[in-house]
């Protein structure tokens, strides 16, 4: 005999009796909130009041944005649960979950800020804006209560700034605890200063630079003491005062560069920076005789037209002696336009070549009015070559110069 279908029928039997009891003890369980409000204000004692029949062997879960606590009850003739400090105290919803073994009831209460303003969080950038219609800085504000919570939504907050001669003022409302005010820049240069107010509390003074805009093209000169091509005195380039299309003198410190182009096409540049809205550099003058064309330029943004500049050749001519042996060469004297011995400092080259191929480069500079070069045995021997000496754009060569 198979006893397989008798353990099937005790065990079904014992399911049917245990599930059936289970349900008489649901049904023996109830729990029920009593609390006659839903809605606190932050600080108050808040205490959940559940009313119930069955197991008293229950906790509360409670969670906010700022966490989540499991609470235990105090229990009478009802279930009392305390919600701490931590969690009263912030304003929002509060969700709790009542957790039993048989039942789980949830629901939640909303916490509102307090009424009094206490502070009045502000925060504003960015610090500079460009003059004109169309950059702006950001005012955003957050008025609080005691307990570092936000004010309810609609609360009115006073944007005050002034600028030159104006003085304005414009009301905007909260809205998830922020108001904002994008205050726009003017088209003159300067600083605004700019505060906010909230049920008669007032914030601090914050200041705004509104700087001048994007450079527009100006013009450029150059002064110098005299226009010869000496390699010693200097050339002044100087900026007119340039502004931005507001009229407005740009920023010190705006960095200006001035590109020379001279007549074999070479570039130089020279730079300065703006002071007052004029920037200055200096450049040597040539060594030689020489036209240098000038532009200068505000990278990216503006630029200057061009100017020329004519140098006349200042040395016209100089002499060349060799000593005995060759070996030694002296340059000069070598006098500019008033027959005067040019500055220390002008370079002199000579160019050693044998066989129509250059050997050796040497440059020196004069040093009261002459320059000396001198041919060491060791590096030049015996032999045949041709030297050329260049000073001030001149050339003068020597096509056969005998060392023993």
């Amino acid at each position: 005999m198979s006893f397989k279908p008798l353990y099937i029928a005790l065990i079904t039997v014992v399911i049917l009796i245990t599930g059936f009891k289970s349900k008489q003890d649901d049904s023996n369980h109830n729990y029920t909130l009593i609390n006659e409000s839903s809605v606190y204000t932050a600080g108050d004692a808040i205490t959940l009041v559940f009313t119930f029949t069955g197991s008293s062997d229950v906790f509360l879960y409670c969670s906010n944005s700022y966490g989540s606590l499991i609470l235990k009850p105090e229990i009478d003739n009802s279930l009392k649960f305390e919600i701490p400090n931590i969690l009263s105290d912030k304003s929002g919803i509060l969700n709790w979950e009542l957790h039993s073994d048989s039942k789980r009831n949830s629901g939640h209460i909303s916490i509102l800020p307090k009424n009094d303003i206490h502070a009045i969080e502000t925060y504003i950038g960015p610090p500079s804006i460009e003059a004109g219609d169309t950059d702006y800085t950001m005012l955003v504000t957050i008025p609080t209560d005691d307990l570092d919570n936000p004010l309810i939504d609609s609360t009115k907050v006073t944007v005050k700034h002034q600028f030159l001669e104006t003085q304005k003022r414009d009301n905007i409302y909260t809205k998830y605890g922020i108001g904002y005010k994008n205050l726009y820049a003017y088209e003159k240069s300067g600083r605004m200063l700019i505060n906010s107010e909230c049920l008669g509390l007032n914030s601090k003074e914050f200041d705004v630079n509104i700087v001048p805009a994007i450079p527009t093209d100006f013009t450029i000169s150059a002064n110098r003491i005299h226009n010869y091509a000496d390699g010693n005195q200097m050339t002044t380039f100087k900026t007119s005062i340039i502004k931005d299309r507001f009229n407005n003198v740009v920023s010190d410190g705006t960095f200006v560069t001035f590109f020379i182009t001279n007549t074999s096409g070479y570039k130089e540049e020279t730079s300065g920076t703006t002071i007052d809205g004029i920037a200055t550099a200096k450049l040597v003058h040539p060594d030689h005789e020489d036209q240098w064309t000038v532009k200068a330029y505000i990278e990216g943004m503006a630029n200057s037209e061009v100017i020329t500049l004519n140098y006349e050749q200042a040395i016209t001519d100089f002499e060349v002696s060799f000593s005995e042996d060759h070996r030694t060469i002296t340059v000069g004297p070598l006098q500019s336009f008033m027959n005067q011995y040019i500055p220390n400092g002008l370079h002199v080259t000579l160019k050693i070549y044998k066989d129509a191929t250059i050997e050796h480069q040497m440059i020196e500079q004069s040093i009261d009015g002459f320059a000396k070069f001198k041919l060491n045995k060791d590096r030049y021997p015996k032999g045949r070559y041709k030297l050329d000496i260049e000073a001030a754009g001149i050339t003068k060569s020597f096509a056969d110069i005998r060392y023993e």
